[in-house]
């Protein structure tokens, strides 16, 4: 099986998800998903990327719910920014945070929280002093978010990927 589909979970994920983004189930789109998944499938397994190795299933129920929390608190805090309620002296800036982390897999999951968190945007990752850059909203206290990003999410992926 793996000989003609190489990664079958895949395949059948971005299959469904092909169907539910077209809402159409007509043949044509039927066929032309499972092409585009078949498709992809193949260009990942030229990357050969090496298997990850996903540990504490607690862990990944709790990053998901700190995650969707601090989405919604972020929502609205930005949106309150925007709108101009509060503080009328913030101000956005450039911060660096040293990582413990190391794997890559939990690296791009801490990338993808970052910026997907309204108000704070992953810019760079140098992995010879393993310290990551982000931009940040509203940073009023570089040394709060050092401890957000530390003990909330890296702490946890590193349950979950270490």
């Amino acid at each position: 099986m793996r000989r003609v589909l190489p990664f079958p979970r895949m395949f059948l994920a971005l299959w469904v998800m092909w169907l539910l983004l077209n809402q159409s189930l007509s043949p044509g789109q039927i066929v032309l998903g499972a092409i585009v998944a078949w498709g992809a499938c193949w260009a990942m397994a030229r990357l050969d990327p090496p298997p990850a190795h996903i540990r504490a299933g607690r862990a990944m129920l709790l990053l998901a719910f700190r995650v969707a929390i601090d989405v919604i608190r972020s929502n609205i805090a930005v949106g309150k920014i925007i709108l101009g309620f509060g503080r009328k002296d913030r101000s956005s800036g450039l911060m660096t945070v040293p990582l413990d982390l190391r794997d890559q897999y939990g690296l791009a999951v801490l990338a993808i929280i970052l910026t997907a968190t309204p108000g704070t945007l992953w810019l760079n990752h140098d992995p010879a002093r393993s310290e990551l850059l982000i931009h940040v909203l509203d940073l009023v206290e570089e040394e709060e978010w050092r401890d957000l990003i530390k003990n909330r999410y890296e702490r946890l992926l590193m349950e979950i990927f270490q």
